[in-house]
């Protein structure tokens, strides 16, 4: 039997040739998704692990040389710098990865790609931030990614022992960071793998399960021709088991042939997908790597889950050799197929304040939820498209509705079919976009002005101990403003007359009012769009911090700040917290502020752009919006296909009755809008309970795993959603011209 499955699946003319290449390429994509999805969860975790190093803490003390240690963060255009000065006490202190021993006092090494910066770059700019010379380049053991801007700069211990902030290391740190909080979490942790490999493997399960759908789709093409040959096998006496053998193969076949592809595709594919930037940082192209459980997982699973849909598709034949011939109507699906879908939104709903500590409980729960939700669509697909069948075909009397109507209530399962891929397109786009748009609502700030945003912001208070702020140095103000491009300096200085700070608004929302800062109303006067003084007044009382409130859009910012008693001579004298820099938005100013800033003031804070520490707070979400675009890039086009071959393989396997039918007399554009309706009644029955389902299941997710509560999707939502109906509407039209040619009087003919 498996000779002649073979000879069927492989010399049975063009027709079995197109449904092989069709299922070989369904195959083929559903194994290169998956495989991609597989391999960005490992790259995650490696990237994570290559910033180890950079959680280094002070250790106990032991028979290691210690190495002085200090973590820095700094900024250039936007892209986060990771600088650590170290100091050797003797030939075994510990050596950084990525180098062979550490650098010494007047030399750094780099990555290579600040290595390349600091080439094209005037060093008024970058360099200058750096004391020494270039020594040597990291090597990849230090580099989270490609582009990572690292450098490592030699110090003595004296010079280290006198740095707030620096600490004796007797080892460097292995363990990978989970997380991010505090002044360093721009360079320390980096990334939240845990979080990544949640998200990825349930987009693993939201575009596999689409996949799954085209591949049963394509087994189904000439479906009644196959069915008929079955049933002649088993009229000569094959049994069940043989003609689900052949069945099998032909499917084994495809699958082996598309899985072999899907390797092929992931690994051609491999080099633009360590361009996406999913965490912040590109993949190496090797860090997109697979473990041989991927490698078994998508070898085996592949093809399991083709031959399934395959024997499901087929399950007819093997019950009745008369069965394909005899064409009884189906007992109609009852509404207990509800059921599965209930279950999922029930799990879902289950782990809400019950969410499993573990990444890996967490993806079990979260994974298998949504996948029996998409399962409990398609299998509740069905009933409700004789719901909306029935119903038309109660309230209309055209002969194209009345017989689409018809036809869908006696073969609902086949009606379904079609559109059951957009259907689960529609609820993960749903669901997808219903996270986003409420982790974007919660956590995402407004953009500020161009002017404001531009505004390069100093904080200082991390440069000393026990949070004291620092003197400002002599000549710093004067130095940075004559930088050409920067309109105004502001130095905002502890207030030592006990005021509150005028923009800490609503004591319900921010707690007890903060003590204000202080500032010079001449220095204000150049960068208006920070508030102005009174008429007057030489200095004001205003927030101390200009990047909190600048960052989240001026909501509570005051236009003119309160006087404060104080004179210009004494104000000068105070401490300074903050230093403001207006300029105009060039990367020369900027840059050059930035310089000299670091210069005056080397602490750990990175010194940033209102612009910039907003983009790098809303960095994960940028990530989790790469992943939304793709689930929608991938399976819109994934259920496009499906419907198409869907249509065509159903004319296909129809051309006889509606052959008969136009003999008959009845026109070509009613047989048109019949096909038309066939499809567009269950997708429009589906569709609103798949978005609703998509979005319940949002809410439970985001209210189990974060706290947070669904919102309402942006006009661009809906607009998605008409343009895919439209679009799957246009792909069924498309194939309606194929009437006229499959439906000749010949094909009415009897043989």
């Amino acid at each position: 039997m498996i000779r002649l499955a073979l000879r069927l699946a492989l010399a049975g003319g063009r027709e079995a040739a197109i449904r092989l290449t069709v299922i070989a390429s369904a195959v083929a994509l559903g194994a290169g998704l998956l495989l991609g999805c597989l391999a960005g969860i490992n790259a995650t975790g490696t990237q994570n692990a290559r910033n180890a190093w950079l959680n280094t803490e002070a250790g106990p003390p032991g028979a290691t040389d210690p190495l002085w240690w200090l973590l820095r963060a700094d900024t250039f255009d936007g892209r986060a710098i990771a600088r650590v000065d170290v100091a050797a006490t003797g030939p075994d202190s510990p050596v950084p990865p990525g180098l062979t021993r550490p650098p010494g006092p007047g030399e750094y090494h780099v990555s290579p790609a600040l290595g390349a910066l600091l080439r094209t770059v005037p060093a008024a700019r970058l360099g200058d931030r750096f004391p020494g010379r270039p020594a040597d380049t990291l090597g990849r053991a230090a580099l989270p990614g490609p582009d990572s801007l690292i450098v490592v700069v030699g110090r003595s211990p004296e010079q280290l022992a006198e740095v707030h902030g620096a600490r004796r290391v007797t080892a460097i740190s292995t363990n990978s960071p989970s997380g991010c909080s505090g002044t360093d979490c721009t360079v320390r942790a980096g990334i939240n793998a845990n979080g990544m490999a949640l998200v990825l493997a349930v987009v693993a399960v939201a575009l596999i399960f689409p996949v799954l759908i085209l591949i049963g789709t394509a087994t189904r093409l000439s479906a009644a021709r196959r069915e008929q040959r079955f049933a002649a096998l088993r009229l000569v006496g094959a049994g069940p088991g043989q003609i689900s053998v052949i069945a099998a193969v032909e499917s084994a076949v495809a699958s082996a042939i598309g899985v072999a592809a899907g390797f092929g595709l992931f690994f051609l594919c491999r080099p633009l997908l360590a361009e996406v930037d999913l965490t912040g940082a590109r993949f190496f192209a090797d860090d997109l790597a697979l473990g041989w459980r991927d490698v078994l997982l998508v070898a085996a699973g592949v093809p399991i889950g083709a031959a399934v849909a395959s024997w499901i598709s087929l399950h007819r034949v093997r019950i009745s050799p008369l069965g394909v011939a005899r064409r009884v109507t189906p007992e109609p699906p009852r509404a207990y197929r509800v059921i599965p879908l209930a279950a999922g939104l029930g799990e879902l709903a289950y782990f809400v304040g019950r969410v499993p500590q573990s990444t890996n409980g967490q993806v079990l729960a979260y994974a298998s939820g949504m996948l029996l939700v998409l399962a409990g669509l398609v299998i509740a697909g069905p009933w409700l498209t004789m719901v909306g069948a029935r119903t038309l075909a109660r309230r209309t009397g055209r002969p194209a509705l009345l017989v689409a109507g018809r036809r869908l209530a006696d073969d609902p399962k086949g009606g379904f079919r079609s559109v059951s891929g957009l259907v689960l397109a529609l609820c993960i786009m749903s669901a997808t976009v219903g996270v986003i748009t409420a982790m974007v609502a919660e956590r995402g700030l407004p953009a500020p002005s161009a002017a404001a945003g531009d505004a390069l912001v100093a904080e200082l208070s991390d440069a000393e101990p026990q949070g004291s702020a620092p003197a400002l140095p002599d000549g710093t103000m004067a130095e940075l403003q004559a930088i050409p491009g920067v309109r105004g300096v502001a130095a905002i200085r502890t207030n030592p007359l006990g005021t509150a700070d005028p923009a800490w608004g609503d004591p319900a929302l921010h707690g007890p009012p903060q003590p204000a800062g202080l500032a010079s109303c001449a220095q204000l006067a150049a960068m208006p769009v920070f508030g102005t003084c009174r008429d007057g007044a030489e200095a004001a009382s205003v927030t101390p911090d200009f990047q909190y409130f600048g960052g989240r859009g001026f909501e509570d910012w005051p236009g003119t700040w309160p006087a404060a008693a104080i004179s210009a001579d004494r104000l000068r004298e105070l401490p300074v917290q903050q230093i403001v820099v207006a300029t105009d938005g060039s990367t020369s100013a900027i840059e050059r502020a930035r310089t000299v800033l670091v210069s005056a003031f080397p602490g750990t804070r990175p010194f940033a752009t209102i612009a910039e520490d907003r983009d790098r707070s809303m960095r994960e979400l940028a990530a989790f919006q790469h992943l939304a675009s793709m689930i929608l890039l991938l399976s819109f086009p994934i259920a496009g296909c499906s419907l198409a071959v869907s249509v065509v393989g159903g004319l296909n396997d129809r051309k006889r009755p509606f052959s008969l039918l136009r003999l008959t007399g009845v026109p070509l554009g009613v047989l048109r809008r019949t096909v038309l309706l066939e499809s567009a009644v269950p997708l429009l029955a589906v569709a609103a309970v798949a978005i609703g389902a998509g979005f319940l299941a949002a809410h439970l997710f985001l209210k189990a795993q974060f706290g947070h509560s669904l919102q309402p999707p942006g006009i661009g939502y809906h607009l998605t959603v008409v343009t895919g109906l439209v679009a799957a509407l246009t792909v069924i039209a498309s194939t309606l011209p194929l009437l006229s040619r499959i439906t000749g009087p010949e094909t009415a003919r009897n043989e």
